[in-house]
């Protein structure tokens, strides 16, 4: 398929297309009756991000406020029952959507959280990670390495004006800085950095989640997938890919139509 012809079909809508711009960070971009498409965009890839994006523009005219809410599933498809397959859809058309990496972080931070759990458990039979270790605050209270289960890196500046020490502190050199530290403390320590490690992880796969789940996304990437195999979303996706075929040939979604026949003409 020609992204040209695509581009200007796309224009003779009224839409403004851009295809030298950064996208602000994405390959493409929708706002405002504008698609801009990043210069970074690998060449196999203009085409889906354009019907991607042109998704979006008529997302917005069934949904005006899309931008702002992130549309329904029930203004696209009639009802919100096809959430599971549209994400099927999703994980095909972009793996990124699975979030992969960042579970397998996740899972190696959970190792490094553990092992620590069982090196304070050789030395103190009953910690628990739900529950104040006592024997530790009692003995970090006159510590500098306090700091560090805020922070894993730490420059303490100590003195006066003429008389300033700097100190650097380190997660990884607890051992060296702090030579009385029991090894069960220097575990805790590094515990509870994994900890903030894992919520951070969690927290950016959650992110990814609500952007992905998003009804205008998973609208977006239905249209992408049919484009890149169709026969596939309808294998993995029967039941919203019937409502979107039966609701597009009666001319609910408007010009996406003529694109997708055009975009299969093509192709073919």
């Amino acid at each position: 398929m020609d992204k040209n012809e695509l581009i200007q079909y796309f224009k003779s809508l009224g839409l403004t297309v851009y295809t030298t711009t950064k996208a602000r960070g994405h390959q493409g971009f929708f706002l405002k009756n504008r698609i801009d498409i990043s210069k970074n965009t690998p060449e196999n890839r203009i085409v889906p991000t354009l019907l991607h994006e042109f998704a979006h523009y008529i997302h917005s005219k069934i949904e005006p406020d899309m931008n702002k809410t992130g549309g329904t599933l029930q203004a696209l498809f009639g009802s919100d029952k096809y959430k599971d397959e549209l994400i099927k859809i999703t994980n095909f058309v972009d793996e990124d959507s699975l979030c992969v990496r960042l579970y397998e972080h996740k899972d190696r931070v959970k190792t490094k959280i553990k092992e620590h759990e069982e090196i304070i458990k050789t030395y103190y039979p009953k910690f628990q990670r739900s529950k104040k270790f006592k024997e530790f605050d009692k003995y970090i209270k006159r510590s500098n390495a306090r700091y560090l289960l805020k922070y894993d890196r730490v420059k303490l500046i100590e003195g006066g004006f003429f008389k300033r020490t700097v100190k650097l502190y380190t997660i990884d050199n607890i051992e060296k800085d702090f030579t009385d530290m029991p090894k069960a403390f220097a575990s805790y320590i590094r515990l509870k950095s994994y900890q903030k490690k894992q919520a951070r992880i969690s927290a950016r796969i959650n992110k990814f989640k609500k952007y992905y789940e998003k009804p205008t996304e998973l609208f977006a990437r239905l249209v992408e997938g049919i484009y890149l195999d169709a026969e596939w979303v309808e294998a993995i996706a029967p039941n919203v890919s019937r409502e979107f075929f039966d609701r597009l040939n009666d001319g609910y979604y408007m010009e996406l139509k003529n694109v997708l026949s055009f975009a299969y003409k093509h192709s073919a």
